[in-house]
């Protein structure tokens, strides 16, 4: 991405946003980072959120990896950085790469206006709820979960954690078949989509599309100017579905993780 790029100042704008949007349930401002842990559940909860990455030298910036570490060290978790594909991340990125960090999750960061909006056209009821019911976490985990109850709870104390609206879509038979989020972060005109999720043998029959509809609907009527969403680059499926609803790539990001350190052997 060139500095010249349009899009570039927008994905920065939205950062705040969506820190607000899937919050961490701890939180520590280290020298213009903001380190964030959730026990472990998903990684945006978990990594590093460098609020300023071109505004330390390379030794400010050595020395801020060295207090990261011990942060997340104390906390037995990974080191991992949610980091953005712009030439202002390019000293972080050059020192992650010095120091042996993967990158992986490249995730496409998808934007559009709330004008022309359409209304939904009915043809499939969709539920709107301010809370999560246990179906609609079941469905959401069942699709994209990694872990057990515990690792649950932790998740939906993160979606509590921003004002949201949840929508389910129910099959023929009435089973809970398809959910989406869409948040609406407090001082922010603009609302996040995540959590799209439908069960397998519910697929290929539009209800993705039909919860896309009524939460892009819903968040105009709360006041919405603007909606981002977060797809991974490899999910190009996903990715039709939201340019046919007006959504264009705004930026990129990838994780950065520490690689696992080989366990000390012999005496």
């Amino acid at each position: 991405m060139s500095p010249e790029s349009p899009i570039q100042p927008m994905a920065v704008d939205l950062e705040s946003a969506m820190d607000a949007a899937w919050p961490a349930l701890e939180k520590q401002a280290a020298g213009g980072w903001i380190l964030r842990a959730a026990e472990g559940v998903t990684q945006r909860a978990n990594s590093v959120w460098p609020r300023d990455p071109s505004g330390h030298s390379q030794q400010a910036l050595t020395a801020l990896l060295r207090e990261t570490r011990s942060w997340y060290r104390s906390r037995r978790l990974p080191v991992i950085f949610q980091l953005f594909d712009t030439p202002a991340a390019s000293a972080l990125h050059r020192l992650l790469d010095a120091e042996g960090f993967t990158s992986q999750s490249e995730t496409l960061v998808m934007t559009r206006s709330a004008t022309d909006i359409p209304v939904p056209a009915g043809a499939t009821a969709v539920q709107l709820s301010t809370e999560p019911s246990q179906e609609w976490l079941q469905v959401w985990w069942q699709v994209d979960g990694r872990g057990g109850a515990d690792s649950l709870a932790v998740a939906e104390k993160i979606l509590r954690g921003c004002p949201s609206l949840y929508a389910l879509v129910r099959d023929s038979e009435g089973r809970a078949a398809s959910v989406g989020r869409l948040a609406l972060p407090a001082g922010s005109n603009q609302a996040g989509l995540y959590c799209m999720a439908t069960l397998p043998e519910a697929r290929r029959q539009g209800f993705a599309g039909a919860i896309l509809q009524a939460l892009l609907q819903a968040g105009t009527e709360h006041g919405a100017a603007g909606f981002w969403l977060l797809v991974t680059a490899a999910n190009h499926g996903a990715q039709t579905l939201y340019a046919k609803a007006g959504f264009r790539e705004t930026a990129r990001y990838l994780y950065r993780q520490e690689r696992p350190r080989p366990a000390l052997t012999g005496s």
